[in-house]
């Protein structure tokens, strides 16, 4: 859930009331599974009622405590949708006519299966004018400037040593896979999945006029091009270095640097004038630059057409949708069946109109009293966390005052934006691949008119139904959108215990993202600079190589395992968010008794109860596959399980003894924060 520099968390009308609504507030014992021990596996303890009560819908490939939270706001947002939609009065370019007709132009399949490819029929004739390599930096250019990937990425964004100037940035792409290992490893699953996933471009070539012996060579074209792609590909470890990442260049020294592409003309397409750029991955973009000059025009041609149509299946008609689901869904994550057309629609107008959605959802799902009780929680984890790096054995002075500058500089956005974002782009009613190629090329020259103006530290990056959270290391801001402060994250009917447990347990997460190994590197301001002496960087670095044995050890798939270097930053922010939602929760008390037990849970238990409740979750072994290989996040036992086990606050509330294995040995505990 997070981009490489954003660390995020995982996943009407009268609906509000459903929307707030819990089976019972803060925990319901029904969702407990009293056979195991809390020191066994408090994972099962405490979700094994939950997951025998409760498993995958057949169009999902996960479902938890997110999906749960989710399927509610889905819910509101349909409703939302569904009655915007059928008014065809709203004033022109109100957010009201702009979501109700973009709504119901996904909705009005007919219209889009009358149409047929005719709408793919100008961007196809420009890909077959690709007669020389040399055109192949302003057909790239005027791809990407319209939405459509390929090849590789530009976008613009913060320098991120010089936070207070935007740059742009190229970064790696142009494969179809997850993961560059699915095109380069040999064991069985990878070997099947590229061997349907060849016959899946086969199958979308077919669909789009292709012979089948032609659709199939084509197929094999394309396959063996992104191969070459995936091979020059970073890993997803390598990707997490933000030191790394950083290479800056003149336009002037990537053309001298990556020979073989016209980087002038590709930028003149663009319709963009630099000084300097960060070249994300320089050796991928050498190894591009030989493969634009090298591979043939014909290659490209094929190549660019199957990442048009794979990116346009959803907008197309029906059997492309369906076949992209086919592979994507069934294939790689192991769902049975694809989600209801509405609900796919609905996604996309969020994706697409998502703050126009947004304001509509926020007055009938988002209380104002919410907001100022989520601030109050987040101001005593600042004081709970400024509390802990104070009292740290391990970290010197000069180290902490940074830490605490950096700490008392977050930013905090709650709930939704204070300045709402305006779509100036038209919506039809009757040309869905219309209004979503017209946002795209709107949202892209946003992006691109940011070169040479001032940062914009009113902009989101989640729009306000998401059920997430992140923190931006440049912004140095932590971001909790209206669509996760519902139960079980937060519950304003719960005993402050849970509420700790649960949200507490979301806020610190994204607060120790200022402090992962990652976030670390940014100072207060949001540069990549480094802060730490030496000897400070050293002690923390001994800390969390604790924290990456502890995670490699994991297997939850037979013959997979976790990978503690691409969790890091995650199961950090995981142990160190829990820690420090603890001592906000005792804070929270004033130095008062705890509270009396409810349902025999004392305040301690229930905060450990709360935090456990929101990585509850059943998810399908394809899909916890492509995860482990993907995924920054661990899986959502290991979520509970490793920090929990790290932290004495927990022995001592649930009784843990030595050698049970909730009570990791002290010499291998990774006591950071």
């Amino acid at each position: 859930m997070a981009s490489p520099l954003r660390a995020s968390l995982a996943l009407s009308l009268g609906l509000a009331t459903f929307a707030l609504a819990a089976s019972k507030p803060g925990i319901d014992p029904l969702n407990l599974d009293a056979t195991v021990k809390p020191c066994e596996d408090f994972y099962a303890y405490a979700n094994g009622g939950w997951l025998k009560s409760h498993g995958i819908p057949s169009d999902k490939s996960r479902f938890g405590a997110f999906e749960e939270v989710s399927e509610r706001n889905r819910a509101i947002l349909q409703k939302i949708l569904t009655e915007t939609s059928a008014k065809t009065t709203w004033a022109k370019g109100s957010i009201e006519q702009k979501v109700g007709d973009f709504f119901a132009s996904g909705m009005d399949e007919a219209a889009i299966a009358k149409r047929g490819l005719e709408p793919l029929k100008p961007v196809l004739a420009r890909i077959e004018g690709l007669k020389d390599n040399k055109q192949l930096p302003a057909l790239l250019a005027e791809l990407h400037g319209q939405g459509l990937p390929c090849g590789f990425g530009f976008f613009v964004g913060q320098d991120a040593k010089q936070s207070t100037r935007y740059m742009g940035s190229l970064g790696q792409g142009g494969t179809g896979l997850p993961d560059r290992d699915y095109y380069l490893k040999d064991d069985a699953r990878s070997k099947e999945i590229r061997a349907k996933y060849e016959a899946h471009i086969a199958r979308m070539f077919e669909l789009a006029g292709e012979a089948p012996a032609q659709a199939g060579a084509h197929a094999k074209e394309v396959l063996e091009l992104e191969t070459r792609l995936a091979q020059a590909q970073w890993t997803r470890v390598e990707l997490r270095n933000p030191q790394k990442r950083y290479n800056k260049r003149t336009l002037d020294q990537v053309v001298q640097e990556v020979p073989g592409f016209d980087w002038k003309a590709y930028f003149a397409g663009r319709g963009v004038q630099l000084e300097d750029l960060n070249l994300s991955q320089p050796s991928f973009f050498q190894a591009f630059g030989k493969l634009a000059a090298e591979v043939p025009a014909a290659q490209w041609q094929t190549y660019l057409r199957w990442h048009l149509l794979s990116a346009c299946a959803s907008l197309l008609p029906k059997p492309f949708g369906d076949e992209s689901f086919a592979f994507h869904g069934k294939t790689l994550n192991g769902t049975p069946e694809q989600e209801p057309r509405a609900k796919r629609v609905e996604a996309a107008t969020d994706n697409t109109l998502g703050e126009a959605l947004g304001q509509l959802y926020v007055k009938v799902a988002f209380p104002p009293e919410a907001k100022k009780k989520v601030l109050e929680m987040v101001e005593n984890m600042r004081v709970a966390l400024r509390e802990r790096i104070t009292n740290l054995d391990w970290m010197g002075e000069e180290t902490k005052a940074q830490a605490i500058r950096k700490l008392n500089a977050f930013g905090v956005k709650i709930g939704y934006p204070d300045k709402w974002k305006t779509y100036p782009f038209d919506v039809a009613r009757d040309d869905y691949f219309g209004n979503v190629r017209r946002a795209s090329a709107f949202r892209i020259r946003e992006n691109l008119n940011k070169l040479g103006k001032p940062i914009d530290r009113a902009e989101w990056g989640m729009t306000p139904p998401t059920v997430n959270a992140y923190y931006s290391p440049t912004m140095n801001e932590i971001v909790f959108p209206a669509g996760i402060l519902q139960p079980p994250f937060f519950d304003p009917k719960a005993d402050d215990a849970v509420n700790y447990g649960s949200l507490g347990f979301v806020i610190g997460h994204e607060m120790t993202h200022g402090f992962d190994d990652s976030g670390s590197q940014f100072d207060a301001e949001g540069n990549l600079k480094n802060w730490w002496t030496d000897a400070d960087k050293k002690a923390y670095e001994s800390r969390t190589d604790l924290v990456v044995k502890q995670y490699d050890a994991y297997e939850p798939l037979k013959g997979e395992r976790v990978n503690g270097k691409l969790t890091l930053g995650e199961n950090i922010a995981d142990i160190g968010g829990l820690k420090i939602a603890f001592a906000a929760y005792q804070n929270s008390l004033k130095g008062k008794a705890a509270p009396a037990p409810i349902d025999g849970f004392t305040g301690p238990q229930r905060f450990f109860l709360g935090a456990a409740a929101v990585w509850r979750n059943h998810i399908r072994e394809a899909a916890l596959s492509v995860r482990l290989k993907t995924d920054p996040h661990s899986p959502g036992q290991q979520r509970v399980n490793g920090p929990l086990s790290n932290l004495p606050e927990f022995y001592e509330a649930f009784g843990c003894a030595d050698g049970q294995p909730m009570k990791r040995d002290a010499k291998v505990r990774p006591a950071i924060w």
